[in-house]
């Protein structure tokens, strides 16, 4: 019989899609109440449904907006306002095996990053609670993705396109959150750092790098026209985000009050707010040391939790991982390795800089999900099978991935809101002091 062909990369994506969107589907109605900061996100869809009144103000308006889409479609209940989540959970899966698949063209590293982000908690539960972060999340990691398939183009046309495609996307990002807002500049900077490494390798003058002939990335388009698209367009799409609150039919927002509306928003963001708590320092997110509790009460007939918490294997397994590729950087050159541990690290320390007066773990989420990208890339660069006791090959990017998915199944109980048998089950599950 002839030998099966391989999957394509496209089809292995759909397969991922389809797992993903089932996986965040089932039981996404439990429980039949608001969680957590669904009680203020849901509350400014319906504003923005019923065109009663500004609710929410320190947000952009388009993730309330989607949800309120979920609740215009199936209704205002656990499923309209959360199946747009599951949707964004999806998409963010499917741009992690793109942008894998687009830095390192090896399919086992794209399945590796994509696998890791499938069952690391936090992707699996936000993508089941109406937050403004799984949509953000989603455009922001489609952006990259879309960036990236700009920088592989073959043609100046393909390249204009796709880039002009990352920026909206980035600008819908901001429109869903502000934390998406300093990706903007990062994609700036990676654009002129990628030409600039280029144009000495190339030994070529300043100008000719970065100019749009004969380039090795982004074929035909030129540094200025870059900035100025992606600037231009993220803002302009941001801004259009806005649209829906033009329709209130108080608090409306106008032309004229657009700008000063950003103003209170950001006097919104950075007020000091009083002690919660669940919060903790930004340092500590990556150490996993302080989860959240979205539920912990008897609900829908029996004790019920969901944990807003990191999978250790891939937390404290992934910064291992981006202390090897420093050195596999370092030791080879492979700017790869270096990319996704910026990637990494720039989405992590913003968080030293960003002025809000508290933090909480789930502000790590993003950079949660890019941490996937060093922890495939060190086993495709580190890890090679070794011979076992009995002969047979041991395959360690399959041992960590089998932990980590072990893991997700051990955890499931308290990330899902399943039913569980008593009030203090929860100890079953609290490995540190800070997870209670």
């Amino acid at each position: 019989m002839p030998a099966a062909r391989p999957l394509r990369p496209a089809q292995v994506a759909l397969l991922f899609a389809v797992a993903a969107q089932f996986l965040f589907s089932l039981f996404v109605t439990r429980p039949h109440k608001l969680v957590f900061d669904e009680v203020h996100y849901v509350s400014a869809a319906r504003a923005l449904l019923w065109r009663t009144h500004l609710a929410n103000p320190e947000h952009p308006p388009l993730a309330k907006a989607l949800i309120a889409g979920g609740i215009l479609l199936f209704g205002d209940n656990s499923l309209g306002w959360r199946i747009g989540s599951t949707l964004a959970g999806t998409l963010t899966i499917l741009a992690v095996f793109w942008i894998a698949w687009l830095l390192f063209a090896r399919l086992r590293t794209a399945v590796l990053a994509t696998l890791f982000a499938g069952v690391n908690f936090t992707v699996y539960v936000q993508a089941r609670i109406a937050m403004l972060d799984s949509y953000m999340a989603a455009f922001l990691l489609l952006g990259i993705a879309a960036l990236l398939w700009s920088m592989r183009a073959e043609t100046a046309r393909q390249a204009s396109r796709r880039w002009l495609l990352g920026s909206v996307l980035l600008g819908l990002a901001v429109g869903c959150k502000w934390t998406a807002a300093p990706y903007v500049a990062f994609a700036g900077i990676a654009f002129l750092a990628t030409r600039l490494r280029d144009g000495g390798l190339d030994r070529r003058p300043l100008a000719e790098a970065l100019g749009g002939w004969r380039q090795r990335h982004w074929p035909g388009l030129s540094a200025w026209r870059a900035m100025l698209t992606l600037g231009l367009v993220s803002v302009l799409t941001y801004l259009l985000c806005f649209l829906p609150t033009f329709l209130l039919r108080t608090d409306t927002v106008t032309l004229s009050t657009l700008l000063p509306l950003q103003r209170t928003m950001y006097a919104l963001q950075t007020q000091v707010l009083p002690a919660h708590t669940y919060q903790s320092s930004w340092w500590s997110w990556p150490l996993d040391l302080r989860p959240i509790w979205y539920l912990y009460e008897p609900v829908d007939g029996a004790q019920r939790g969901i944990l807003m918490l990191g999978n250790p294997a891939i937390l404290w397994g992934g910064l291992l991982a981006v202390a090897a590729c420093v050195y596999g950087w370092v030791r080879g050159e492979n700017v790869k390795l270096l990319a996704v541990v910026l990637l990494w690290a720039a989405s992590f320390l913003i968080w030293a800089a960003i002025p809000k007066s508290l933090g909480f773990f789930y502000y790590y989420y993003v950079p949660s999900i890019l941490l996937c990208l060093p922890l495939a890339a060190a086993f495709g660069e580190f890890a090679r099978p070794n011979l076992a006791g009995n002969g047979r090959r041991v395959h360690w990017d399959e041992a960590f991935a089998t932990f980590a998915i072990g893991l997700f199944v051990f955890f499931y109980p308290i990330l899902s809101a399943a039913a569980l048998p008593a009030a203090d089950s929860f100890k079953h599950w609290m490995w540190l002091p800070g997870w209670p």
